[in-house]
């Protein structure tokens, strides 16, 4: 058998967190069929399977009692080319940023504004990951994953994946498809995004006036270093909280006590809030308990200075959580999948 079975494995250096637990089994998958492999000397052990890519969205609360698989096969290829748009392919283990950066050195735009993003190809799609702009589903175009029920590759296309924001099919249904290789389809003639957030505001503060996706990815780059601490440095899950959606009457009530409240609209009678705002006029930026606490200068994002436990980062999170429906009545959604 080629998959190399470890016990007691440290997860502390799989998760962006550095929550220190364990894994009862261990292993890594660097082909479809160490993933099939692995399916099956779970079963024969009576233990569930946890693939993580990453780990850059989960929270570790205690031991996993699992057969923990890190998705780690590699591999990226251009499918179609038609001398505008080009297909890709890359495998779930594929780092995220690295993807995007080749990407921008082939001469393809469509993923500059997820720059950065930390985590791996196949993880993207669970969570329709997505920043200044631009989503996982503008760019998709198709994926291939293992159904853990029958045990047979399933193709999915766009329409298939019930994708939302940070949202899709495959998040709603947990324990059943193992994300194995996902394809975008991008643009040798750039389309780029420049007015979500502060990205166009930034090119200027260069002196860049004809950027180029590339010149976009730098700029998202900046800007994510500054208000994001990096997790090789600081252990943080990102926004640890979805911007929620609520009834535009609601926010309209916030915004009459609250007039630099930040937000969005999101159609159908509904407005999309700035989690982060929410957060930090609620007094939690900077806060710390331990060695569990809010980033100082980003109050959306949960840190850990050290030897904080999942548990009592999970602990806080419950309370800014019980705070903000207190003071707003509205409810923060985790983002992270938390164990």
């Amino acid at each position: 058998m080629s998959l190399q079975l470890r016990e007691a494995v440290s997860l502390k250096p799989f998760n962006t967190f550095g929550v220190d637990v364990h894994a009862r089994l261990f292993a890594e998958a660097r082909t479809d069929e160490d993933v099939r492999l692995a399916l099956v000397e779970a079963e024969r052990r009576g233990l569930s399977l946890l693939p993580i890519g990453g780990g850059s969205n989960l929270l570790l609360t205690g031991d996993v009692e699992a057969l923990v698989l890190r998705m780690a096969s590699r591999g990226l290829h251009i499918l179609e080319d038609d001398g505008e748009r080009v297909v890709v392919e890359a495998e779930a283990g594929e780092p995220w940023h690295p993807f995007v950066l080749w990407s921008l050195e082939q001469g393809l735009s469509g993923l500059e504004n997820l720059s950065l993003i930390p985590g791996t190809v196949g993880a993207a799609p669970m969570q329709n990951i997505g920043a200044y702009g631009v989503e996982i589903k503008d760019l998709f175009v198709g994926l291939t994953a293992l159904d853990r029920r029958s045990g047979e590759l399933h193709e999915f296309a766009l329409d298939d994946c019930a994708f939302a924001y940070r949202d899709s099919l495959f998040k709603r249904q947990p324990g059943r498809w193992l994300i194995l290789r996902v394809r975008f389809a991008l643009s040798r003639q750039a389309a780029l995004h420049l007015d979500y957030g502060p990205v166009r505001q930034r090119l200027q503060q260069d002196g860049i006036e004809a950027p180029t996706a590339q010149d976009v990815s730098r700029a998202i780059c900046a800007i994510r270093s500054e208000k994001l601490p990096d997790p090789a440095e600081l252990g943080n899950a990102g926004s640890f909280f979805k911007n929620p959606l609520v009834p535009a009457a609601l926010a309209e009530r916030i915004r009459a006590e609250h007039a630099d409240l930040v937000s969005y609209p999101a159609g159908e009678g509904q407005v999309k809030l700035a989690a982060g705002w929410l957060i930090e006029r609620a007094g939690w930026k900077g806060y710390r308990q331990g060695d569990a606490g809010v980033h100082r200068l980003q109050a959306l994002v949960l840190v850990n200075y050290g030897a904080a436990t999942g548990a009592q980062l999970l602990e806080l999170a419950r309370r800014i959580q019980a705070d903000i429906h207190q003071r707003f009545a509205v409810e923060l959604e985790i983002e992270p999948n938390v164990l």
